[in-house]
This record gives C-alpha cells, structure tokens and sequence, in this order.
C-alpha cells in the first residue's frame, strides 16, 4: 500500500484479479474519510477537494474542527488490493447534508460502507447511518481515535449508536495504514459472512 504511485506496475488492477468490490467510506464532516481513502489508496488518490469559504458560514459546523480549510464536494476515489484475486474501489462520501443527493449515484453498484464515527461526535452519526440504511447498505462502524479522545467500549458505541448486534465496530486511526486496512478487511469479512 502506496499513498504516492511510483510505477506504472500499480496504475492497473493485477491479471489474476477476479473480484472488484465497490465501497463507500461514509461519516460525517470532519471525520476523516478524505484521510483514510488518501492514506490507504495504492494509486494516488482522487480529490474533490475544494477550500471552506466565508459561503459556508451557517452551513459547516466549524467548531469540533477549527483548523479544517478544506471539504469534499463530491468524492474522494482510491483502490486498495487486499488478495491476488480480490480488489476494493474506495468511494469517500461528503460529509455534509447539501451533498446527500450524491449518496444517491455513489451507493449504487455498493456492496457496503465503512461508516467512520467520531467517538465525541457520535451524535452527527445518525444522519450518515440513516443513510446507510435508507441504501440497503451493510456496514461495519469504525471508530476513528482522534488524538486526546476518550475511549470507549464496543457496547458503548453499539447503545449510543443504536445499532444492531451483527454489526461490527472496530477501533480506527484513519492516518494508519495498518489500522485502516483492518477496518477494510473487517467489513470485507462482515459482508462475506452474509453471503454465506
């Protein structure tokens, strides 16, 4: 796993690839799905980035992320190989109501999401999690660590959450490839389990 493509030995999807699994990263704004799609990605990824402006005044709630100066409006796109056979195409959601048409057309063809939730800001995740149902979209819940952040329990999450037992939830740091990757492979799993 590359942030950067070096070579073109990693622009193209290997011969032995059978699979290809299209996958939502969801959250809500400010969660950290640009960070995770761009850390995880093994071509350089693509971003919608476009800078926060004085329009969004009133809009963008600012105050859990202060030092914020960019948002996506539209997507963040990036591919990760998890087998020989198996690949994921990462689709990063905006986080912000005024892009929920977008859910529309990025959720179809969508075999899941991993659904990114701030562990002070759970309470910003029911929108993104109606969503995700509104889809038909299995998920799993990754619990992204901020630095300074209280911990808490899986069971904790599920409550506060509202969320079925099946459900999985992990714990996240969407700067770590490793911990990112997990995540991935867990829903990967999770959404394999429920075709058995």
């Amino acid at each position: 796993m590359a942030s950067e493509a070096t070579s073109h030995d990693n622009l193209y999807v290997g011969a032995s690839v059978q699979t290809a699994v299209k996958i939502l990263i969801v959250g809500h704004f400010g969660v950290g799905k640009t960070t995770l799609v761009g850390n995880i990605s093994e071509i350089t990824p693509l971003r919608t980035e476009e800078l926060i402006t004085q329009a969004s005044v009133g809009i963008d709630d600012l105050s859990e992320t202060p030092d914020k100066t960019t948002t996506t409006v539209a997507m963040d796109f990036g591919r990760l190989t998890l087998s020989e056979t198996l690949v994921l195409y990462l689709f990063g959601t905006p986080g912000q109501e005024r892009f929920k048409q977008l859910w529309e057309d990025l959720s179809l063809g969508a075999l899941g999401a991993l659904v990114l939730v701030d562990p002070e800001r759970l309470g910003d995740s029911f929108p993104i999690l109606d969503l995700v149902e509104q889809y038909g979209l299995p998920c799993t819940v990754a619990v992204n660590h901020f630095d300074g952040t209280r911990t808490f329990s899986v069971d904790e999450i599920r409550e506060a959450l509202n969320l079925p037992d099946d459900v999985p939830i992990v714990p996240c740091d969407v700067r770590d490839q490793k911990s990112s990757a997990d995540a991935l492979i867990t829903l990967v799993g999770y959404l394999h389990s429920r075709l058995s």
